[in-house]
């Protein structure tokens, strides 16, 4: 057999592909919902930590801190392995989504604060004088400035959150690698799981090259 038959079988690809697609509709639901979750909770850790105060700044710091250290792989064993000891018991999806997003809110807290942070201060200042409320100073003025800027970060952060829903594959979750694991076992080919790959690539390749465009026009854009 040919290596192009033995990675690239016709056949085996077409038996297969049906499980392939299952674990595909499974990663992407997984990975927009970790995106927008994180996102989400990454914009209320930022303002917790820029205007919640000295003691409730402190322990979102620590939150963010102690969630940009831990391994993604760590945490989805914990919740998935270790929390059934204590009486809670999560499905696959549900337990891979909570670690996913809690590492994810992390480091978009940090992209989103440091977007708030390079808003200029006159910003601030004109809004008050105008008699806004901070909350509306916040959703109508800063964060929209603020999300422009940090656009290039926050997409390169989603694709993070992509390629670490593959770690799903460790509690069970029938996604992408799953799939294609099982399905090269059935087959006794390696060929899903190259498929899986090229899946895989086409998805993230775009939204690469997207960082590096958005990059571009936000240089520009500065000058």
């Amino acid at each position: 057999m040919s290596i192009f038959e033995t990675f690239l079988n016709y056949r085996v690809f077409v038996e297969t592909l049906p499980l392939i697609l299952s674990g595909l509709m499974t990663t992407l639901a997984l990975g927009f919902t970790c995106i927008i979750i994180g996102f989400f909770a990454g914009i209320f850790l930022a303002m917790l930590r820029l205007y919640g105060g000295r003691v409730i700044s402190a322990v979102t710091v620590a939150y963010i801190d102690v969630f940009r250290s831990i391994p993604v792989l760590v945490l989805l064993f914990i919740v998935y392995y270790a929390l059934p000891f204590a009486g809670v018991r999560l499905t696959s999806f549900i337990a891979a989504t909570t670690a996913i997003s809690m590492v994810s809110a992390a480091y978009s807290a940090e992209i989103v604060r440091a977007g708030i942070e390079a808003i200029p201060r006159g910003q601030f200042e004109a809004a008050r004088a105008l008699g806004l409320h901070f909350s509306t100073t916040m959703r109508l003025v800063v964060l929209p400035q603020a999300i422009k800027i940090v656009v290039p970060p926050l997409t390169s952060n989603s694709i993070n959150v992509m390629k670490d829903t593959a770690l799903a594959s460790v509690v069970a979750m029938p996604d992408l690698l799953k799939q294609a694991n099982q399905a090269q076992a059935l087959a006794a080919n390696p060929t899903p799981l190259i498929v899986a790959a090229i899946i895989y690539l086409l998805i993230l390749l775009p939204l690469v090259r997207l960082v590096g465009l958005l990059e571009k026009r936000l240089a520009r854009s500065d000058r």
